[in-house]
């Protein structure tokens, strides 16, 4: 390869990562994605969701942690969720047998992969990390709602080498902890859980 083919190649390399996380300009499938049509329901004990408002507080701070790319206050907020989380009251959720084996099944996940947290040498391992446990909380809140509030479910693609990742974020402003200042706010909400 010559000088001068190289110098293209290179530069569209370049702009397809400086554009990369741009918001696409036709986003009315991906506005009504992240809208809710209407506040969803959370049945369950009041005991539960107060518990369960306590893990997500953790979450969140883990989540500034890695903004921040602060690798000590992430283990700090790693934790205090996990803390939270193997207290959270699953016995007072109630449905029927095999739903609950899968969201005690879920918590113990999270659980694991929080105690594991901390063991990570690097930013990087603790971003894949946490990756594993915003994809499992998200599926707890989807299972047993979180009342009174509203969870936004954040996308960046350019995470871990273009493979992409979710986080959960109280606020529909974009923080990302995958990248922290690197690209601060790179990322979209995919979608947007309120509950009642």
């Amino acid at each position: 390869m010559n000088f001068r083919s190289g110098v293209p190649v290179g530069t569209l390399c370049i702009v397809a990562a400086l554009f990369g996380c741009q918001p696409s300009p036709t986003k009315s499938g991906e506005e009504a994605a992240a809208k809710p049509a209407a506040s969803l329901q959370a049945p369950y004990s009041q005991q539960y969701y107060d518990s369960l408002q306590l893990v997500m507080q953790a979450y969140y701070q883990l989540s500034d942690a890695l903004v921040k790319a602060d690798s000590l206050a992430a283990n700090t907020a790693a934790a205090s969720l996990k803390l939270h989380m193997d207290s959270l009251p699953v016995n007072t959720l109630q449905m029927d047998s095999s739903h609950l084996s899968i969201i005690t099944g879920t918590t113990g996940s999270i659980s694991a992969e929080l105690a594991g947290f901390e063991g990570e040498q690097d930013l990087e391992g603790k971003r894949s990390s946490f990756q594993m446990v915003s994809d499992m909380l998200f599926d707890l809140v989807k299972n047993t709602g979180l009342k009174g509030k509203t969870v936004y479910h954040q996308y960046c693609p350019m995470a871990f080498d273009d493979k992409g990742a979710y986080w959960l974020s109280d606020k529909p402003d974009i923080l990302n902890p995958y990248f922290g200042n690197k690209m601060l706010h790179c990322g979209e909400t995919k979608d947007t859980l309120s509950y009642q």
